[in-house]
């Protein structure tokens, strides 16, 4: 059976002298491997098409063990990701994200937009890098299942107060008169900062870039969204190790 579709090369290896193996985050399938045959070949058609984040038109057929790629045509190559060795990290953090966050087999559009909007926004350098990271982590995790509840103190229902805690291991929130410190990891968080976090993750998707805030908003934003991000998934990513060695 032949599948028709989109999708951003995440993850590559080569197998043998010409093959590739890579994964794929599809729009209809999910997070997929699939074997490009000859593709090491320059003069094949499939080279540029399934080299790490391109984005490709593909049509896969599906193996025993993995899918296979008869066709692929590159639709985006994200080329100014490699002038800049800081944003090309980040961009791979990315990748693993969804490695680890989305499933095969399921219509994936929205990680694959969220991913490709990401992508798009480092190459032209014109949001900061830790809002990107932190749109991305929290948006992907509540698509996943993981959505943190940020609608209201977890313990009086407040909406709002001058500071506001986030529980890590419980992804809830409690104001400043309910909050106990019991030695759960917990991230302060400003009105401005829990005002981002709200918007990353109730708004409508073609909102969710569309904000500014204070480098010092920024701050407790990003750390915030990376400790539930490392929460989740159990540990931390050696992508974003290699990003932070980079700053």
């Amino acid at each position: 059976m032949q599948v028709q579709t989109q999708g951003l090369i995440i993850k590559e290896q080569t197998v043998g002298e010409s093959d590739r193996l890579v994964t794929v985050l599809t729009k209809d399938e999910g997070v997929v491997r699939a074997f490009a045959r000859r593709a090491k070949n320059l003069k094949d058609s499939k080279n540029a098409a399934t080299g790490l984040l391109c984005y490709s038109r593909l049509k896969l057929s599906k193996g025993k063990e993995a899918y296979n790629i008869n066709e692929a045509f590159p639709l985006e190559v994200f080329f100014d990701l490699r002038k800049d060795v800081a944003s090309l990290a980040l961009a791979q953090y990315f990748c693993q994200l969804a490695v680890e966050l989305v499933p095969e087999g399921v219509e994936s559009e929205e990680y694959l937009r969220l991913v490709l909007n990401a992508l798009h926004f480092l190459c032209k350098g014109t949001r900061p890098q830790p809002v990107l990271k932190a749109i991305v982590e929290l948006r992907m995790l509540s698509e996943a299942g993981y959505m943190p509840n940020l609608a209201y103190c977890a313990q009086c229902g407040a909406y709002e107060s001058e500071r506001m805690y986030f529980k890590i291991n419980r992804g809830t929130l409690y104001c400043k008169d309910c909050y106990l410190d019991n030695g759960d990891l917990c991230a302060p968080l400003s009105l401005a900062a829990l005002t981002a976090m709200r918007h990353i993750v109730y708004a409508d998707f073609d909102r969710i870039f569309s904000f500014s805030v204070s480098p010092g908003a920024q701050k407790e934003l990003s750390a915030a969204a990376e400790a539930y991000t490392v929460n989740i998934l159990q540990k931390r990513p050696k992508t974003l190790e290699f990003y932070y060695s980079l700053l």
